[in-house]
């Protein structure tokens, strides 16, 4: 609510002092001291929260709960790579107040000024994050966690239709390391019929493509990207879809494997079973190691809203949304405080929350150069249009 100020002013009298028989004049009078114009009233922000997220990324009913309880109506737009959600940041006046980079973008973006420090005085639930995932943020992505939120977090990784990968491999066996279903012509020669699948994105293949050659999946060296695309290109005639609806081309078969997040492939599974379908599908754990990824909300630099952005935050943050997050959307969530509200068959997916030997081999996010970005879409482009 608007604030309402009472300003009072006091002026001084003046004495005309008479003494003796003689009139004396009037003793001269000070000017008054100036008194400053009162400050505008700060108006209050108007109930409107604009948030931009990645699809099938919220429990349904948080928006409307939302609502109801604040009376702030909440405007939820959507993207589909970090590449998009980066251009417009970079294009500044985005009207977003919440956006949910990447950490492998949002170093960059912090350094770059695209967003405002949290005011961790209105975001009380921030207490309720697991330290050990926030002190890994805070190491690789945003430096005393002044910055970014998780949202959620997860791996980059290969993802099956069990039924379908077993008939197409027929007498071979599966590969000890899964990467090599989607980077080996070995199999990728058989796996073609039943259709394989790429994230579209430079920043999800690159790096993937990267850790299966033995190099820095996090490189900023150009020649390395060569070096990836060289043995993509080996395979590329074998990819039929560079996805950006990753679960509904797992779950609609139009991709047998592919390469992921864990927990779009998880929905997909859950999609399966729910429409009673023949088929299993699943997410992979390589023997090398998965690239793990932190979703993250941050409040923009030019936000409209930040008070309304805070609320909503720390409504996020409530242990029951946390948990609400985790067993709908079949990602693991960085919200301790949760973890008793989580569903056991969530809980005890390995492929969500996965293992400490297993987690101990994932490979930690970092980020890349404007630079490294360039060369690396470059490089991408040149792979998928088969050049």
């Amino acid at each position: 609510m608007m604030k309402k100020y009472l300003w009072s002013f006091a002026l001084s009298a003046i004495v005309l002092a008479g003494c003796g028989k003689k009139e004396e004049p009037p003793a001269p009078v000070a000017a008054p001291a100036p008194v400053a114009a009162a400050p505008a009233p700060v108006p209050a922000e108007e109930k409107v929260l604009n948030i931009y997220n990645w699809p099938d990324y919220i429990p349904e009913g948080m928006i409307a709960a939302f609502e109801k309880e604040t009376g702030i109506k909440v405007n939820y737009d959507t993207f589909e790579t970090n590449e998009a959600l980066h251009a417009k940041l970079v294009a500044g006046s985005t009207g977003y107040d919440i956006v949910v980079p990447g950490s492998v973008f949002a170093k960059p973006q912090i350094e770059g000024g695209m967003f405002q420090p949290l005011d961790k005085a209105k975001i009380k639930n921030l207490a309720n994050l697991d330290a050990p995932i926030m002190a890994t943020l805070a190491k690789f992505t945003d430096p005393d966690n002044k910055y970014l939120v998780p949202w959620a977090w997860g791996f980059t990784t290969v993802g099956i239709n069990k039924t379908k990968v077993a008939k197409a491999l027929g007498k071979t066996p599966m590969p000890e390391n899964a990467w090599d279903l989607v980077f080996k012509p070995e199999y990728t020669s058989k796996l073609k019929s039943c259709g394989i699948a790429y994230l579209d994105s430079p920043t999800e293949i690159i790096p993937v493509a990267l850790h299966y050659i033995g190099k820095d999946a996090y490189s900023n060296e150009p020649a390395d990207y060569k070096a990836a695309t060289d043995m993509l290109a080996k395979v590329r005639k074998d990819v039929r879809i560079f996805s950006s609806t990753m679960i509904d081309d797992i779950a609609g078969g139009k991709a047998c494997v592919a390469i992921g997040w864990s927990g779009d492939i998880n929905i997909a599974a859950a999609r399966a079973v729910e429409n009673k379908s023949k088929d299993e599908i699943e997410a992979l754990l390589p023997s090398t190691g998965a690239l793990i990824f932190f979703d993250t909300m941050a409040i923009t630099k030019d936000a409209k809203h930040p008070n309304n952005a805070a609320l909503f935050v720390d409504f996020y943050l409530r242990a029951e949304n946390a948990a609400k997050m985790a067993n709908e959307m079949n990602y693991p969530t960085a919200n301790k405080a949760a973890m008793d509200q989580i569903k056991p068959e969530i809980a005890g997916n390995k492929t969500i929350f996965v293992e400490g030997d297993y987690f101990a081999k994932m490979i930690a996010p970092s980020s890349f150069t404007n630079e490294a970005r360039e060369a690396m879409a470059t490089a991408y482009n040149s792979f998928k249009k088969g050049k």
